[in-house]
């Protein structure tokens, strides 16, 4: 049983039911004991919480804890304990503690600086609330005490819900909402300054002045108080911040300077207050062309009063790096002449520049990083006038040096860039902006990458250069005669980064290259046989990068170190310990995906998708078959709740292909599984259909023999699954009695699983209080794991029952809640399931509504690419247009839904002969009677494939009575 007492005081049964709990002395009593659950309240006073005034009587608080124990039956205990009373509950079934759980450990990933994982659980903690706290308290010292505690943390986990936000660039979208909680709590500091950053960071630095002034306006005359630290030291930010700075037009270029306006200003602001700025990033980012730009900003806008600009490249011994600078500044000559040499370099340097207000730009100091390093500390510490701009691909390590890393380019500037840079080359370029993009986002939108690859266009058709994006280096293999000769090539950038790298360093980069979406610290030691030390050099190096935990390497790196792996002879070693790491990641995830952790786990396999992924096609094709099959049973729940089971089905093909046709020894259930996978036929067209059929019946009977009933298998998910999926096979209601016999199971999943098969069995043979019931107990154990998606489809199954009985309103609502929980999981495919079956239970009364359902279910099921339920919705919105009279437009929906169907899978044989049927009744409207017959013809085919359980499967599938009546009311008129 679950509580609510955030907001009116309730109470529900496992299955949803609301508990009629009686009036208001009784909700007050149960509010009482709720919010300490556990522990005692005593006796007088539960009396004068619940009437103030003093008229409730010892007898009478029995009399009403009686009735409450009545109202609540088996859902929980009400002890009498001492002097007063408890009630028996699990805290996280109270919403009050299910909130301070979820919001506390929102707050903690804050303070970590997971923002994303922060903002999913404080919504989630938020969402619970329905109302003011403790809402059926009579009013009274205690009662305001306890619900003013309860709204207190409600605002603290609002304020850090929204601060999670704008760590995620979310400013735009909380600027209303927290402007209307500023105005409801005028004194609260922290909803000021939240404001305040993000006015500011919209560019509203004149807004968030006045919030400040108003704010202590507001301390002042109401506390007598002053504005906190914190306040303060944001409005001296403010302040400092120069309105009047603005970019200065730009020196004289051969080329326009394209997308990187604002990091111009920004390395100027930076090089206002820090006297060292080091701008940071791999070779081809675009560093010597910013500090191109900087430079003639920094002198235009007063931040230096002269610009030398020093191209360190050519110089390949740092002896000469003194003797370099003073040539650059024309004082080498100068120097000779005063003191015939006798003076250092260095000391001639310092002797020029001590009194000059100046910007030296050293461009290119990663090969002499150590010497660039001592002279600049050294000049810094003399020449107090002096300012530095330094581009390099590791910092130089100086106290005081401000790094600046520099991105790559956003993607409209990518593609602006390569556009224009084309355009140059061959007269009259033009391009689909989307393959621009495939060729930009290849080059890791890696500006010199670009260039060089847009250069190309002159002699290559655009989609002949998008065709060997396979190999990138080669893409840029002709350069820029002018360049230098390390900017020639795209292969020529990356190498002269490569061969600045010891030998550990080249070692753990090459093993690196084998993560395709980055990796945390902990994989990449353990993959690539490094240190920490080695992967910190990697990143000083721009070698890696790291952001949110992970460290990644771009592409044209990437493809570098690939052939360096190579050349080594370590590719099949370092793949084998890819894989095998990326195996433990999902056999240690699979279980916890299954309860109450999975929104924590969710994020972490997605993480390594691209990798788990590149895994199973190594183990597929090595071949490496046992730990091919492992990977793709021990990911199989992750992938399904994801809808992401279709991308691997082609490697499931190729598998079974590899092995034939006999079970591998032990490997069973995993057998099983990969059958499974492959038999998604829309993602593996006819030859995963021919494997299907191979080898459904072997896979069937490995399957229950791991799952016999009295104990349990490792994938209980793949055990609902294969009976959904053998909608066709020879003997489907034995795959149903294969899930039904696992009621007795110790697997609760497993349990909660055959619960919620049994309730279709019960719909088939007309017995909805049997159905609604196993429906219920299947809810109430898939909640009781804190499983959403198992959750999500009991309620769906429920949603059915009550559309069934004519109880649309609730049907909507449990479909609605489903939805809630489908979306929190990203789980798109069963989503978009949902939005088809409300806009089913809607049909009838809400034509509107109805049409919005299917509509958002095909935008859903096709960015899942998804061909089965986006048939659903194409079908619903078929039945749409024919009830207008579109006959035109409801047979193309319905011809479009017929070729998207998958014939296999158990949910595909509603839509499949509604679809059939309304294609008949178009061609009966049309007066094309011959035709109507074959596709009424058609329809009975397929209801015959479960031959005479035709009504009761349609039923389970969730049809609604008038729904299987009329579909079979049309296929027996023309049968």
């Amino acid at each position: 049983m679950l509580f609510g007492i955030l907001g009116e005081t309730r109470a529900w049964h496992g299955d949803g039911g609301e508990v009629a709990l009686g009036g208001p002395a009784r909700r007050a009593l149960l509010a009482l004991l709720l919010t300490r659950p556990g522990e005692v309240v005593s006796t007088d006073r539960l009396a004068d919480m619940i009437d103030p005034a003093g008229a409730l009587s010892a007898h009478s608080l029995q009399s009403q804890v009686s009735r409450l124990r009545g109202a609540l039956g088996d859902g929980a205990a009400i002890e009498r304990a001492g002097a007063g009373y408890r009630i028996v509950v699990r805290p996280d079934d109270v919403d009050s503690c299910r909130f301070e759980r979820l919001a506390g450990e929102g707050r903690a990933a804050l303070a970590d600086g997971d923002a994303g994982r922060a903002v999913v659980l404080l919504r989630e903690a938020l969402e619970l609330w329905r109302g003011p706290a403790l809402a059926d308290l009579p009013d009274s010292e205690t009662a305001r005490a306890a619900a003013a505690r309860l709204e207190e943390r409600r605002l603290g986990a609002l304020e850090d819900r929204i601060e999670s936000g704008l760590r995620l660039g979310e400013h735009t979208a909380v600027v209303p909402e927290l402007r209307e909680l500023v105005g409801r709590h005028p004194l609260r500091e922290r909803l000021a300054v939240l404001l305040m950053r993000a006015l500011s960071a919209e560019g509203g630095q004149a807004e968030a002045l006045v919030v400040f002034e108003e704010t202590r306006r507001h301390l002042a005359d109401e506390l007598g108080a002053d504005p906190s630290a914190e306040l303060t030291a944001l409005h001296r930010e403010l302040l400092s911040v120069d309105p009047a700075a603005s970019l200065a037009a730009p020196p004289a270029q051969l080329t326009s300077f394209v997308g990187r306006a604002d990091e111009v200003t920004e390395v100027a602001e930076a090089l206002r207050a820090a006297r060292l700025v080091t701008l940071l990033g791999p070779g081809g980012v675009g560093k010597t062309r910013l500090s191109v730009e900087v430079a003639g900003v920094a002198a235009v806008g007063g931040v230096a009063g002269q610009v030398c600009f020093v191209e360190l490249a050519p110089l390949r011994d740092g002896a000469g790096l003194p003797h370099v600078l003073l040539g650059a500044l024309g004082l080498r000559e100068n120097g000779l002449q005063m003191d015939g040499g006798a003076r250092a370099p260095a000391d001639r340097l310092i002797a020029a520049l001590s009194d000059q207000v100046l910007l030296l730009v050293l461009d290119n100091c990663e090969h002499l990083a150590d010497e660039v390093a001592r002279l600049v500390a050294r000049l810094l510490a003399t020449c107090p006038r002096l300012r530095v701009l330094a581009t390099s691909r590791e910092p130089l390590g100086i106290i005081g040096e401000h790094l600046f890393p520099v991105r790559p380019l956003d993607e409209d500037a990518a593609v602006r860039l390569f556009t224009e840079r084309a355009g140059a080359v061959r007269r009259g370029f033009t391009a689909d902006p989307e393959t621009v993009r495939q060729i930009c986002a290849a080059l890791d939108d890696l500006p010199l990458a670009i260039e060089l690859a847009a250069a190309r266009s002159r002699t290559l058709d655009i989609d002949d250069l998008a065709g060997r994006l396979d190999d990138v280096l080669a893409v840029g293999a002709r350069g820029n005669r002018a360049a230098n000769e390390r900017h020639r090539t795209l292969r020529s950038v990356v190498e002269w980064s490569w061969d600045l790298l010891s030998e550990p360093e080249q070692r753990a980069a090459r093993r690196f290259t084998v993560f395709v979406g980055g990796a945390t610290a902990k994989d990449a030691l353990r993959v690539c046989g490094t240190d920490e030390e080695t992967l910190e050099a990697l990143t000083d190096k721009s070698l890696l990068e790291v952001a949110g935990g992970r460290y990644r390497m771009l592409e044209t790196i990437r493809a570098y170190g690939a052939e360096r792996l190579d050349a080594a002879g370590e590719r099949e070693s370092v793949r084998r310990a890819h894989a095998r790491r990326l195996l433990e990641l999902v056999r240690t995830a699979d279980p916890h995906l299954r309860r109450a952790e999975q929104l924590e786990w969710l994020p972490v396999v997605a993480a390594e998708h691209g990798d788990l992924l590149a895994a199973m096609r190594w183990a597929v094709e090595e071949p490496a078959a046992e730990t091919a099959f492992e990977l793709l049973a021990a990911a199989f729940n992750y992938l399904w709740i994801r809808g992401a089971s279709a991308s691997v089905a082609p490697l499931a093909v190729a598998l079974l292909a590899s092995v034939g046709e006999a079970v591998p020894e032990g490997l069973g259930e995993e057998y099983a599984t990969c059958v499974l996978l492959a038999g998604a036929a829309s993602a593996t067209g006819d030859a995963g259909g021919q494997v299907w059929q191979r080898h459904r019946a072997a896979a069937g009977r490995a399957l229950a023999a791991a799952w016999p009933g009295d104990r349990p298998g490792r994938y209980p998910i793949v055990l609902l699954l294969w009976m959904m999926r053998n909608a066709d096979g020879p003997d489907p209601q034995g795959a149903f009695a294969l899930v039904s016999s696992q009621r007795d199971c110790p697997e609760p999943w497993a349990r909660a699983a055959a619960h919620y098969v049994a309730g279709f069995g019960h719909l088939g043979r007309r017995e909805p209080a049997a159905a609604e019931d196993a429906f219920g107990q299947a809810l109430e154990g898939f909640r009781r794991l804190g499983d959403r998606w198992g959750t999500a489809l009991a309620l769906d199954a429920l949603a059915g029952v009550a559309g069934a009985r004519g109880d649309r309103t609730r049907a909507v609502a449990l479909t609605d809640e489903a939805l809630v929980l489908t979306e929190r999981l990203g789980a798109l495919e069963d989503s978009a399931d949902l939005l088809v079956n409300r806009g089913d239970q809607l049909a009838g009364d809400d034509a509107a509504g109805a049409r919005d359902a299917y509509a958002s279910a095909a935008a859903l099921a096709r960015r899942a690419g998804s061909s089965t339920y986006l048939a659903g919705a194409l079908r619903g919105l078929g039945d749409i247009a024919l009830e207008k009279g579109d006959l035109a437009e409801a047979e193309r929906l319905y011809s479009e839904a017929l070729e998207r169907v998958d014939p296999h899978w158990i949910k595909s044989l509603g839509p499949r002969v509604r679809t059939l049927v309304g294609l008949g009744r178009v061609a009966a409207a049309r007066s094309r009677h011959a035709e109507a017959r074959e596709y009424y013809r058609r329809a009975a085919e397929v209801a015959d494939t479960v031959g005479a359980h035709a009504p009761e499967v349609l039923r389970m599938l969730g049809l609604s009575e008038r729904a299987v009546e009329s579909v079979l009311e049309a296929v027996a008129a023309h049968r």
